[in-house]
């Protein structure tokens, strides 16, 4: 008995990321957009939890680091192919681009003696996912454009043989920041007023990163 409460407790950071992916499953039911915010935030925020108890448990193995990639390949996909499924062909072709580059960076970072912290993360295209659709119900425009160039910038950042240091998610490293950054993106959502406050953060910081590592490299 003792034995699997063991493993049951070395192994919750684990059964947290699968609970991440499970319940979007809801976005295939019929009315499965009006739950698309929520479950991204959902999401987004068992993906940070589990890394907080793997730490906080000294739950930390190479299983959980594959598992947790799994977990972040098939979540993202998701969310990106049902978003360009629902604002028409031309987001879908360039989301199905998006997906391929998620699969191909998730499967390269399976091996944790491997992984190299380099590129954008796939979280990082999610969140700005978030930002567009919350932006486009604040001021009732259509995101179709907005996602498809989000799509492809961050195709291309994922892809970048050196790290963006400066993404604002990269920076926190405590459990308080991190903690911060999940509430930020629930307000964004609740208060719609701060969507474009929290946005613009996210959003510079990635191009201050991304302009930064351009200009450091051509030296």
């Amino acid at each position: 008995m003792n034995n699997i409460f063991k493993k049951l407790y070395k192994n919750i950071p684990n059964i947290v990321s699968t609970l991440g992916v499970l319940p979007l499953v809801i976005l295939f039911s019929d009315n499965g957009f009006l739950y698309l915010i929520p479950l991204i935030i959902y999401n987004n925020i068992m993906d940070d939890l589990d890394g907080i108890l793997a730490i906080k448990l000294d739950a930390k193995s190479e299983f959980g680091a594959r598992m947790d990639n799994v977990c972040d390949a098939v979540s993202h996909t998701i969310i990106v192919m049902f978003v360009g499924l629902h604002f028409g062909i031309t987001c879908s072709i360039i989301g199905l681009i998006a997906v391929a580059a998620i699969l191909i960076r998730s499967v390269a970072r399976l091996d944790p003696s491997l992984t190299k912290s380099a590129g954008s993360p796939t979280n990082e295209l999610i969140r700005h996912t978030l930002f567009a659709l919350l932006l486009a119900e604040l001021f009732n425009f259509d995101p179709t454009w907005p996602l498809i160039i989000i799509f492809l910038i961050n195709t291309i950042t994922m892809f970048l043989p050196f790290p963006m240091p400066y993404l604002i998610r990269s920076m926190t490293k405590s459990t308080f920041l991190i903690l911060l950054v999940n509430v930020s993106l629930v307000l964004a959502w609740l208060v719609p007023y701060t969507a474009p406050v929290i946005a613009a953060v996210f959003i510079f910081s990635y191009f201050y990163s991304l302009i930064k590592v351009i200009i450091s490299h051509k030296k």
